[in-house]
């Protein structure tokens, strides 16, 4: 995917303290001043003990967020990019809040258009974490592609629908 053309800046950033204040967001966001901003994190993998409707199988796809954390123009997108590329995902209900750096990012100056792409993980904030790689890669790809498809007047295009 390196070879990807694409007409907008891109920043990457990977912050602190996400579990407890969720300061590495806030700042570092403040700090850029993106002009959309996507978090990726992981979300509960299903196995034994864990197979509720908030869980997710590991290895089948990566989850996309839904709820007040989330832009809907954004997810449509994301669920358009994830079509067209044949990449599998689920919608995970953020009702609440998120429970990721899209809790802080979506608040900052202005207020920031927010998208959270996820990746099902078993054993979460243990020592022994276990997630399928083929998941990563997917979450990467979904990210490049949907890069890649921002048209240079994407946020004259952005709606809440």
């Amino acid at each position: 995917m390196q070879s990807k053309s694409h007409v907008w800046d891109v920043w990457a950033l990977a912050s602190a303290q996400e579990e407890t204040t969720l300061g590495g967001a806030q700042t570092s966001t403040f700090q850029i001043r993106p002009t959309i901003a996507v978090a990726v994190d992981m979300t509960f993998g299903k196995g034994a003990g864990a197979d509720g409707y908030q869980t997710f199988p590991i290895g089948k796809g990566v989850t996309l967020g839904i709820g007040p954390s989330v832009h809907p123009f954004l997810y449509k997108r994301f669920k358009e990019v994830a079509e067209r590329i044949e990449i599998p995902v689920a919608d995970d209900l953020m009702p609440e809040h998120s429970s990721t750096d899209a809790d802080a990012m979506q608040l900052i100056a202005e207020g920031i258009p927010t998208m959270v792409v996820s990746i099902p993980e078993r054993y979460m904030h243990t020592a022994v974490e276990l997630v399928a790689v083929k998941d990563i890669q997917r979450a990467g790809r979904l990210l490049a592609e949907f890069i890649a498809s921002l048209e240079a007047d994407f946020m004259e295009k952005i709606v809440w629908e």
